[in-house]
């Protein structure tokens, strides 16, 4: 006879049962058992990242610099462990071996990301991520928010769908409003919700090769932004504004996917206190470029957003900044201008 079981999973023991009943309510238990809190942080952080490569470099008697090495894994995993052991893998396994040189870099762990995240990579880990919201209506439209609408909501564990979304690993438990818990994720997340839209034929994109796109190694956004803004004026002008609201950025950002075309990315980062705004950062061949999305209310608050993005430009040390103004009045003007604000260039289009 037993005198005690010990429970251990993902779920806690209230919702072992929660899809369980004649009525498919979905109803969580109210059992007497107590789960206990489990209180250990599992993530790494880049301190406990660079002791690992320390001593993986003393052991294979290879060089790099392992503080920037460090840094530069974290910012792709947050610490995620099984992450964070897979890019070191790649590097050593794949990257490495290929280029025949022992040395890493931090161009190496970038392109130990782009391995990660390209469309034809999958683990077991990702096929989760990816069934966890395809089986949760309620999980996918809140994660959709957050990743395509830059919406922000506070981490309130007492909600079933935000606490679900942490139970999966989708949204840090740490963070004052759920974000995607690291940018590995938020990549594999992006593409799985793309395609489906895509699919489904919610939104469609022409998107043929233009010259004008690129710039030598670089992007031309000023280019790219002045066709996104024509695609969107033959387009979709008859839209109702209830659709350029909902799926305005995700147009964007199904219209620059080919673009970018395996080598770039980008990411949505959230801008906490003003959900009028998100701030995209792309990555094109290892050069950054900063576009905010914002809605138009008036000038007052378009002085505001240039502040914002002038401040924001700062932080990657960048003076070239992009914004994507949309525009839901009915008089309003497809225009387009280059202001200097500050010490920016910033290119604006209205949409």
């Amino acid at each position: 006879t037993f005198h005690s079981v010990i429970l251990a999973g993902v779920h806690d023991v209230k919702t072992l049962k929660m899809k369980i009943g004649s009525d498919g309510s979905g109803k969580l238990n109210s059992p007497w058992n107590i789960a206990a809190d489990f209180t250990v942080d599992m993530s790494f952080n880049a301190n406990e990242i660079a002791t690992m490569l320390l001593d993986y470099s003393s052991d294979k008697k290879i060089e790099m610099n392992i503080s920037e090495i460090a840094e530069k894994i974290y910012f792709y995993t947050s610490g995620y462990p099984y992450l964070v052991s897979k890019m070191c893998k790649i590097i050593d396994e794949e990257i490495i071996q290929k280029n025949k040189d022992s040395k890493w870099t931090t161009s190496d762990v970038e392109s130990a990301f782009r391995y990660l995240v390209k469309g034809t990579y999958s683990t077991t880990l990702f096929d989760d991520l990816t069934k966890n919201l395809d089986n949760n209506e309620k999980l996918y439209q809140l994660v959709f928010d957050v990743v395509y609408n830059g919406k922000l909501f506070k981490n309130i564990s007492t909600d079933i769908t935000i606490n679900q979304g942490v139970i999966y690993g989708i949204f840090d438990k740490d963070k004052e409003f759920c974000e995607i818990h690291n940018r590995i994720f938020e990549q594999k997340i992006y593409e799985h919700i793309l395609i489906g839209k895509l699919i489904s034929g919610e939104i469609a994109f022409q998107n043929g090769f233009e010259e004008g796109f690129y710039d030598g190694n670089k992007l031309n956004l000023t280019f790219i932004l002045q066709r996104f803004q024509q695609f969107m004026k033959e387009n979709c002008s008859q839209k109702d504004t209830a659709f350029l609201e909902r799926d305005g950025r995700l147009i964007f950002l199904s219209f620059l996917k080919p673009i970018l075309n395996g080598k770039g990315y980008d990411f949505k980062e959230p801008v906490v206190g003003d959900e009028r705004r998100m701030d995209i950062v792309l990555t094109f061949n290892n050069i950054r470029y900063v576009v905010e999305l914002k809605r138009w209310y008036g000038e007052k608050y378009h002085q505001k957003g240039l502040t914002q993005l002038s401040e924001y430009l700062d932080l990657y040390s960048l003076k070239e900044g992009y914004l994507l103004i949309f525009d839901f009045n009915k008089q309003k003007l497809y225009q387009q201008e280059t202001i200097q604000f500050a010490d920016k260039q910033i290119f604006a289009v209205w949409v």
